[in-house]
């Protein structure tokens, strides 16, 4: 008897009505990550030669064959050395699923993220005349520092699962906030799924996967790809730089400041629900940088709209580029050395009481504006912080933001992602318990 046989039939198996198998069954006999056989020829997926846990900074090397460990604390993929490539996917759950069909899909989304992230497909083939259970476009590829991250967003606590009772207070659609206007199709989402990794095969074929395994559950709501991650999370790297050229996130939040990563990253006992303490919220905006204009714009303009200098990131007021600011420093005729319009003073957390988040942003491109011609890229800005409302403050303070003639907000989303797991917990398990 096949394993695909064997397996009972459960309510929500295939709630749509699909023909084929049920994603229980495609997954029957996985396991936790780490089986070690696969039928079908997939034996020796990926190259893994080792691991680190997950949240926790890596060595200088940082090796692009390792593997991030799946199980921990915090999720992996928010405090994780920022890898160099990003999948992130948006997803709404299909009408007439159920509250079983959610928890079941979101218990098999672990056993295929704990697989995908050590190295291993998402489950065995047991049956020659079913679709495989991996796509299997990433055969052959290194696991690249693979990880994945799970958010809820606010719509799934709504009337369909009976979740109201567990949604945290904070968790609410955004206000509206300057410089945006938002297009409606890279918006909300009941669930997100981010995926980086050092390979952007790897990464897209880890979201492709889930979605796959959730189809007649949830159904793509929006995807964004990044290249050129924007910000370092850790100490000892090279700060990145964005498509405007600019070294971006010298001062953001960094994993080996745990003071910081628990006062402005990590939710604790503030929240209102226990569930989401050792969480965080993710907040993903796309925002759009017209790079014709700016490439256009002489570049003591283009420092003075930064506040840095362009080549060395050293902030306008003197040193280098880990100096702080000085914005009480004046230049030329007495105005401020940094000027009071200039992004990094009004992004400073000296401008904004203290506030901080953990910025994890990538560059993207969709191609070409087909009538004006013009680049269509920008910055996928990604960050993490213990409450909404740190985004909110500072966003709403960039409202004079001199960086706001080159650049506008196309998309918007939050997400809530549960603490992490210990092996044989499930994602969903707190909320469906």
């Amino acid at each position: 008897m096949t394993a695909r046989d064997a397996a009972p039939a459960e309510p929500g198996d295939n709630p749509a009505g699909n023909q084929g198998p049920s994603r229980r069954r495609l997954l029957a006999g996985a396991g936790a990550a780490g089986a070690a056989v696969v039928a079908g020829g997939l034996a020796g997926y990926f190259a893994r030669p080792g691991s680190r846990p997950a949240g926790t900074a890596g060595g200088a090397a940082d090796d692009h064959d390792q593997a991030v460990a799946f199980y921990g604390t915090h999720q992996a993929g928010i405090a994780t050395p920022a890898q160099d490539r990003l999948a992130f996917g948006a997803l709404s759950v299909v009408p007439g699923a159920a509250r079983a069909d959610v928890r079941d899909l979101l218990r098999d989304w672990t056993t295929a993220a704990a697989r995908m992230t050590a190295g291993e497909p998402v489950g065995e083939d047991t049956q020659p005349y079913a679709p495989p259970v991996d796509t299997g476009e990433a055969v052959g590829s290194s696991v690249s520092r693979l990880t994945i991250t799970l958010g809820y967003g606010p719509s799934l606590f709504d009337h369909r699962f009976g979740l109201a009772a567990r949604k945290p207070a904070a968790l609410t659609q955004l206000p509206p906030l300057p410089n945006e206007n938002l297009d409606p199709g890279y918006t909300g989402g009941d669930l997100c799924v981010q995926a980086c990794s050092d390979d952007p095969l790897v990464a897209f074929h880890a979201v492709r996967n889930l979605a796959r395994i959730g189809m007649g559950v949830v159904e793509h709501n929006w995807m964004e790809l990044g290249f050129g991650r924007t910000s370092a999370t850790t100490t000892g790297r090279q700060t990145p730089r964005n498509l405007l050229g600019f070294k971006d996130g010298t001062r953001n939040v960094k994993a080996e400041q745990t003071e910081l990563m628990d006062s402005y990253v990590w939710v604790g006992a503030e929240t209102d629900q226990p569930w989401l303490r050792g969480g965080s919220y993710l907040i993903a905006r796309k925002i759009r940088i017209f790079v014709e204009n700016w490439d256009r714009d002489y570049l003591q303009d283009q420092e003075n709209v930064i506040g840095r200098g362009k080549v060395s990131g050293a902030p306008l007021s003197g040193g280098t580029e880990f100096t702080a600011p000085d914005f009480t420093a004046t230049g030329t005729g007495g105005r401020p050395a940094i000027p009071a319009h200039a992004h990094v003073r009004l992004a400073s957390f000296e401008h904004n009481g203290g506030t901080r988040i953990l910025r994890r942003g990538y560059s993207f491109t969709d191609g070409i504006d087909p009538q004006a011609g013009t680049l269509l890229g920008g910055l996928f800005f990604i960050a993490f912080m213990k409450n909404p409302a740190q985004f909110i403050r500072l966003q709403t303070a960039l409202a004079a933001d001199a960086l706001n003639e080159y650049i506008q907000h196309t998309g918007s989303a939050v997400f809530a992602c549960p603490p992490g797991l210990r092996p044989g917990q499930h994602w969903g398990d707190a909320l469906f318990s």
